[in-house]
């Protein structure tokens, strides 16, 4: 085993560990949560040997970074994530390669989504992104709808040929009511799950949680914890 793939199955069983600890402490079983691993910034190379230590998830937040990774492990089972703000001039690639865009926070962007996963006659999973620091009616910092937005787009998403209603994705708000309050904000994102499956029972997918507060998150009940420098390492700074 090379030093590199040591290190990267010494830190899956501690971020293993603590998922497995968050399942007992909230009584949930450990299959109810997805590991999905955040491989911004890191070569294909790690891709390839997370691939080998099992697993199945991974994301990426920029196309540029994400597309030819992605070409580079097209052999490999896996599925792709994409967790970053979209503009619609990379829709086409991100379709590519993407099974699932966690993302969705604007009409125009589901639009876009929707005529090319028709033009590459693909079925995209998509979640909405909800912005906790922003106004009802409003856009968060780091994207996302407000909360007075997901029913709209929810039924936008869930109308458009070719993509498919999967749920709901949040990122804990650094501002606002909710800002220092993981756990709170998780649970506010449950509780907008549950109203979302009233009309759309299938998009019971709720992504939330990263290396720091992945335990709140799976405490709130979320289904799907986005984790990184955890299992990767710091980031190496973006030129």
């Amino acid at each position: 085993m090379t030093d590199r793939k040591a290190q990267l199955a010494g830190n899956l069983a501690k971020v293993e560990e603590r998922i497995t600890a968050a399942c007992v402490a909230a009584g949930r079983k450990r299959e109810e949560v997805t590991l999905i691993v955040v491989t911004k910034t890191y070569p294909a190379d790690d891709v390839r040997i997370l691939s080998e230590l099992g697993v199945r998830h991974v994301a990426e937040n920029r196309d540029q970074d994400a597309a030819p990774k992605a070409a580079a492990c097209s052999d490999l089972a896996l599925s792709w994530h994409f967790v970053g703000q979209l503009q619609t001039n990379k829709v086409r690639s991100v379709v590519g390669y993407a099974d699932v865009v966690q993302s969705v926070d604007r009409a125009r962007l589901v639009t876009a989504l929707s005529k090319e996963a028709v033009r590459q006659e693909r079925e995209l999973g998509c979640l909405i992104q909800v912005a906790l620091d922003a106004e009802e009616t409003g856009r968060g910092e780091r994207g996302g709808v407000g909360t007075g937005g997901i029913e709209e787009l929810a039924g936008l998403v869930a109308g458009a040929p070719g993509l498919r209603l999967d749920g709901l994705m949040t990122v804990a708000p650094l501002s606002g009511e909710y800002a220092g309050r993981e756990q709170a904000a998780f649970e506010r994102l449950m509780d907008l799950s549950t109203d979302l499956r009233s009309a759309h029972p299938a998009a019971n997918m709720v992504s939330a949680g990263m290396s720091a507060d992945l335990e709140q998150a799976v405490a709130a009940g979320a289904t799907h914890v986005r984790v990184g420098t955890a299992v990767l390492g710091v980031r190496p700074r973006l030129g």
